[in-house]
């Protein structure tokens, strides 16, 4: 996800005070934190102002939020943040890449600044932005279109309509997200405007043409057509355009085009090549070094018994990596290196080596399992930076499918969402691919509802509506607003997570699948957990979005009864609880099996409202059921009514 620096965001607190709270981290790099904001437990006002460091990273990078979005500046009652680029692309078939650029402050004190101002750049592009302004229910919707026939109609510094457009936002603006249409599929301007950029930012951090926006380790010249082209220093690959810009090639992996027969070391923007102890020479060529074995000064036993142990130890390494180096090409390593340095993405997917995760697991020991599914087993681990994570080993891997396994991990790393469980990296080196995963450390919603009969004393009704809230918000998200959308196809409460403040983390996507923009099923095996499974998808293998939205609505129904989706030990009308629900409200009975507690804590009202949702959530025909966004608003709804 291309990502802008200069989002200016505001705080509904007039200023921050003058120091940190006593024994708390007042620096991150060249960053000072002073409250409400804080670094580590007990160091801010509340999770909003939660701060993390990251002192990996030379110099050291400040995040905000569960997302981690990186802050460039902090002063009073205003951050500088980084933001995402909605952009679409095209080539001669159609729409080549597509990536729907948004941010969503709603339920914190965070509003966008009126610093800020609307962008779209491109020479056949219309921006559709659409938001809502804090405590409004109204969403607003403004729009700018950037037009031009050739390169050289466009001018330096003027954004009003010739290849760039800019305009304001509302006061108090929480979310937003960017839309991009093109008229002409950019037929006429492909050659040189391929494609068409939207996204939000500072007034002052944007100015069309003047500098260059050539990046770290490029050069800019001068183009025959005029202005400027930038390109990769030599010794480096990747995007000029795109932070972090170009980056080092690694030459002693490419021997075909950097040779070297003796010992290689990178170096930024180049390498070294020098021949073996005992050896002078060139070896950048073949036989290029000899042996100084004759002029040596020490007994010829000594050199060959060193040169033999030299020897052995090379070839019981290269026995260790080649085999690691083979997987990793087999399960799609070189793929993913090329499309992230090709999107100028390094950052967003993390590799992690084999040593990495098994020093972080205690070799993958039994005691660090966290959890077991059909499709794996899932360890907690300890990163070298003291991160804790989720780290995912499947059972199977199609090697086939090696090119759409890493499309999937590409665009699942962009999910960023408050209620969806971040993948942070992956690693290629094993026989099956292993996932990252940011780790969530209060149990699963499953746990929750059944581990004591009337659930846990904190899941109280208003609290079973915010879950349902959150959870729905997140599936709408995976369904319409991601660069593509995705179908969970294995929503259930067990894969809905708690963290430590009982926020909603939707997690495992070990079974999800990404649907084209320009189809609305697909053809799959039939994949999912027995008492969640859509019916029509069973019988048909057709998989759309309301897969998804008849699992949730047996999440809502066992939110509602406190009941297992299948249980043995119930009759045998009440053994499916999907069904079991569906006749309790055909015959009016549904009171007899709704948790006692919830009747005392919502009123009757609020329970068969969504009772109905639930109800045409599990309807056997997909056509009939509503949208996961539209489930979301109208739970949010239900929530509001309840919260006031």
């Amino acid at each position: 996800m291309p990502l802008a620096e200069g989002l200016f965001v505001s705080s509904n607190l007039t200023a921050m005070g003058n120091i940190a709270k006593p024994g708390c981290q007042t620096q991150c790099g060249n960053l000072t934190v002073k409250y409400p904001f804080g670094i580590g437990d007990g160091c801010f006002l509340d999770e909003s102002f939660q701060l993390t460091c990251n002192d990996t990273k030379d110099p050291p990078k400040l995040f905000i939020g569960s997302e981690n979005i990186q802050i460039y500046n902090i002063s009073d009652s205003e951050l500088r943040i980084s933001n995402s680029i909605a952009f679409k692309c095209y080539n001669k078939s159609g729409v080549s890449e597509y990536f729907s650029g948004w941010y969503d402050f709603e339920g914190s004190p965070f509003t966008f600044s009126q610093k800020n101002k609307l962008n779209v750049v491109g020479c056949d592009d219309i921006a559709w932005f659409k938001g809502r302004p804090n405590g409004s229910s109204v969403e607003f919707t403004s729009g700018c279109s950037g037009f031009c026939s050739e390169e050289s109609d466009v001018h330096n510094g003027n954004c009003s309509g010739i290849g760039c457009c800019q305009t304001t936002i509302p006061k108090g603006l929480q979310y937003y997200r960017a839309e991009l249409q093109s008229v002409r599929n950019h037929t006429g301007v492909i050659g040189f405007n391929p494609c068409g950029f939207a996204f939000l930012s500072e007034e002052s951090s944007f100015q069309f043409g003047g500098a260059t926006t050539c990046k770290g380790n490029s050069s800019c010249n001068d183009a025959d057509v005029g202005g400027y082209s930038c390109s990769c220093n030599k010794g480096y690959d990747g995007n000029p355009y795109l932070d972090p810009g170009c980056q080092d090639i690694n030459e002693c992996t490419d021997k075909s085009n950097f040779p070297c027969y003796g010992n290689c070391i990178n170096t930024p923007g180049s390498y070294n090549c020098t021949c073996f102890p005992g050896h002078t020479g060139n070896a950048t060529t073949l036989d290029g070094c000899r042996s100084l074995a004759e002029d040596s000064k020490f007994p010829v036993v000594v050199f060959v018994v060193a040169v033999i142990t030299g020897i052995c130890f090379r070839i019981r390494k290269r026995k260790q990596v080649k085999p690691r180096e083979k997987l990793f090409e087999q399960n799609g390593g070189v793929f993913l290196k090329q499309k992230l340095r090709a999107t100028g993405g390094n950052d967003a997917v993390t590799m992690f080596s084999t040593e990495e995760l098994r020093k972080a697991t205690d070799n993958y020991s039994e005691d660090q399992i966290i959890g077991r599914g059909g499709s794996g087993v899932v360890y907690k681990g300890t990163l070298s930076d003291n991160r804790v994570v989720a780290i995912k080993k499947s059972k199977l891997v199609d090697r086939t499918q090696a090119e759409q396994f890493i499309n999937e991990v590409f665009i699942l790393t962009q999910v960023i969402h408050r209620n969806v469980v971040k993948l942070l990296g992956c690693c290629l080196e094993e026989e099956v691919p292993v996932l990252v995963y940011e780790y969530i450390s209060n149990n699963t919603l499953y746990y929750h509802i059944h581990h004591r009969s009337g659930g846990m004393n904190w899941l109280s009704w208003e609290n079973r509506l915010r879950v349902a809230v959150e959870a729905a918000t997140a599936l709408a998200y995976l369904h319409s607003q991601a660069s593509m959308p995705i179908i969970h196809r294995d929503v259930k409460s067990a894969n809905i997570l708690l963290d430590d403040n009982y926020t909603t983390k939707v997690s495992d996507f070990g079974a999800s699948r990404l649907i084209p923009l320009d189809q609305d099923q697909v053809m799959t095996l039939v994949h999912g957990t027995l008492g969640y499974l859509d019916p029509e998808y069973f019988q048909t293998s057709q998989l759309t979005d309301k897969s998804d939205v008849y699992s949730f609505g047996v999440v809502l129904v066992e939110l509602l009864t406190g009941k297992k989706p299948i249980c043995a030990s119930r009759s045998y009308e009440e053994k499916n609880l999907a069904t079991y629900f569906d006749n309790s409200m055909k015959e009016n009975r549904f009171l007899q099996i709704v948790e006692p507690r919830l009747l005392h804590e919502g009123t009757l009202e609020q329970v068969q409202a969504v009772a109905e949702i639930a109800k045409r959530c599990l309807n056997e025909v997909g056509e009939h059921r509503p949208a996961m966004k539209e489930v979301a608003m109208e739970l949010d709804g239900l929530r509001k009514f309840t919260t006031i």
